[in-house]
């Protein structure tokens, strides 16, 4: 079955050529559009969607509110933010409501591409040293005084797991990670598993900016 996509971008023509390219793809099929965030709940409703290609400066409702209430909904379709520009409060903004990833609107096609699919088999498609350029720059944006009951969630981690969380969080991949603890790639794997169903989050940008949020690591990447 295809990986069904849903674009919402008030830009007609942007629109078309990522239509146009996902639709010489086997394995995708442009099943919705929008032109803002309004008419793109309002679609939702009614169509089933696996990946949300979402811009976010768009009249009515931006996509940051819009991934919001997506990523509210009950087994909600995954989110990847689309932007101008790679440092951009925006997609910073979109990561907390919930989205797995973003791009850059002018990504090529075959990166653009890549990234539907691991969205879609449940990886997150930031890199991490743009999600940590992000973090470090907007840290200081992160609500004071809120984040009191997360700090109790990390008490459900292992110290192997915090460890393997603020590795993650300051951007190394399972492997690198692996041979930083000298542990197999697979038990990494475990690991980052386990953080997610105890932390209750979707992917491993969920990891970073809780990370960021509960003090675990601190601006500039390290715990």
């Amino acid at each position: 079955m295809p990986i069904r996509v849903m674009l919402v971008d008030d830009q007609v023509l942007l629109r078309t050529g990522f239509r146009m390219v996902l639709a010489a793809q086997p394995d995708m099929e442009v099943v919705a559009e929008a032109g803002d965030g309004v008419e793109a709940l309002q679609v939702l409703r009614s169509t089933a969607v696996d990946v949300v290609l979402m811009d976010v400066r768009m009249p009515k409702l931006d996509g940051v509110e819009t991934t919001r209430r997506i990523c509210s909904e009950p087994n909600p379709p995954k989110v990847l933010i689309l932007t101008t520009f790679d440092l951009d409060e925006y997609a910073f903004s979109g990561l907390k409501a919930g989205a797995s990833g973003f791009m850059l609107k002018d990504v090529p096609p075959g990166e653009l591409l890549a990234a539907i699919r691991s969205v879609h088999s449940g990886d997150a498609v930031v890199a991490p040293s743009t999600t940590r350029r992000l973090l470090d720059r907007f840290a200081p944006m992160l609500p004071g005084g809120t984040t009191e009951p997360r700090h109790k969630e990390l008490e459900r981690l292992t110290e192997r797991e915090r460890e393997v969380m603020m590795l993650v969080a300051q951007g190394l991949s399972n492997g690198e990670i692996a041979a930083r603890l000298v542990l197999s790639e697979a038990t990494v794997k475990t690991h980052v598993g386990r953080i997610l169903t105890k932390l209750g989050l979707r992917d491993r940008v969920q990891v970073v900016v809780l990370a960021y949020e509960t003090g675990l690591v601190r601006a500039g990447g390290h715990g």
